[in-house]
């Protein structure tokens, strides 16, 4: 039987050592006038944001700064953004950074042509109309927000993660340039990097998972085990970086036509209650929801593990499903991760709740594997 498909995919990417600097042409082509640039504090003082504005000042093109997004931005980040949108007569936006101003961007992006309050967006494909023009910035390997449909905005009254996942957000153009990632510290890129490998592998074994979905996302897995380590020891590694350049948008790729999976759905509820870094909740989680997962993932984690390193040849599936979890604990050991959430001061009185939300969570609907409220907590129990 024929199955249809519907990729999405940014209409123009730019990735490699340099190419910020074409972005110029690019905003020319499009007949844009005025940007606003919608970054973090952190990366405005190192002078990130610097060398975008360079390049914007060196093409005439006219920009207003915010860079007060929160590593998990909230209703109130979008909102006094879209403020400056409009008193500044901005006609499109450039995100600077990791997943939060990339996430921040596309919400004021839907807000700024549909109107109402980002809460109104929560779920899948709420907004009527595209968003104007984003040029999408990564300087992060991990998120891959520049090139996806997805975004996350925390709800500071509930302390939920929203997850929106909407077409209309989709970034006019996504540049990935590894020259912005050198000097990162080593727990971001190691963060960043095991985010980046949880997209690859949810995407890997999930229900939308198909032909296309799968070579990137194996392809993603073999870059990650050959570069992140190299990337986390010496952060000005350009081949390093630049392999996780790679990785990072592949995988995203992957996921933005795959979905994800249940670590997304648990990572979600611990950044909304306790604002912890969503790559280290990724990666201290998929181990374990992977485990969970193996009764319905078939043979497909034999090829995680192989790909990781381990020796594979002979094994049972259940063999073969167990070192895939061993590789990827191997791997967030070797860059540094927490070994359980006990150590991100998470509580577990909060389990429960944190469960509950989760089930409602929308990467739970691509999950190989249904899941319980009992299991959830049992999950948390096991990561802990």
């Amino acid at each position: 039987m024929k199955v249809s498909r519907r990729i999405y995919w940014p209409a123009v990417t730019l990735i490699g050592p340099g190419c910020v600097k074409e972005i110029g042409t690019d905003i020319k082509d499009l007949g844009l006038k005025k940007a606003l640039v919608v970054t973090d504090s952190v990366l405005n003082k190192i002078g990130v944001v610097k060398k975008v504005t360079d390049v914007l000042d060196e093409n005439g093109v006219s920009y207003a700064v915010v860079d007060d997004i929160q590593p998990n931005p909230t209703m109130k980040n979008i909102h006094d953004g879209l403020n400056v949108y409009k008193t500044e007569n901005c006609d499109f936006i450039i995100s600077i950074g990791g997943g939060s101003p990339q996430d921040a961007g596309k919400a004021i992006g839907i807000l700024s042509t549909n109107g109402g309050e980002i809460k109104d967006y929560e779920g899948i494909g709420k907004s009527k109309h595209k968003s104007v023009p984003i040029i999408a910035i990564n300087t992060t390997a991990g998120t891959a927000s520049e090139v996806t449909i997805n975004y996350v905005i925390t709800n500071e009254e509930t302390h939920i993660k929203m997850v929106m996942i909407d077409k209309n957000c989709l970034a006019s153009i996504a540049v990935s340039d590894p020259e912005l990632m050198t000097g990162k510290p080593a727990d971001l890129t190691a963060a960043t990097g095991m985010d980046a490998l949880t997209h690859a592998i949810e995407a890997y074994v999930s229900t939308g998972a198909y032909e296309l979905t799968d070579v990137l996302a194996l392809e993603a897995v073999k870059l990650i085990g050959e570069s992140l380590e190299d990337a986390v020891k010496d952060g000005n590694n350009i081949e390093a970086r630049s392999k996780m350049a790679y990785a990072s948008y592949i995988a995203g790729m992957s996921f933005n036509n795959a979905g994800l999976g249940y670590v997304h759905s648990m990572a979600h509820q611990l950044g909304g209650f306790y604002n912890l870094p969503h790559g280290v909740c990724n990666a201290i989680l998929l181990p374990h929801v992977e485990k969970f997962n193996s009764a319905n993932t078939g043979d497909k984690l034999r090829k995680v593990a192989e790909i990781l390193g381990e020796n594979v040849e002979g094994l049972s599936v259940e063999e073969a499903n167990a070192k895939a979890i061993e590789a990827i604990m191997k791997l967030s050991e070797k860059v540094g991760i927490p070994k359980g959430l006990r150590e991100l001061g998470v509580k577990e009185e909060d389990f429960k709740v944190m469960a509950e939300n989760a089930l409602k969570d929308a990467c739970a609907g691509t999950n190989p594997r249904d899941v319980t409220l009992e299991d959830t907590i049992a999950i948390f129990k096991e990561a802990f």
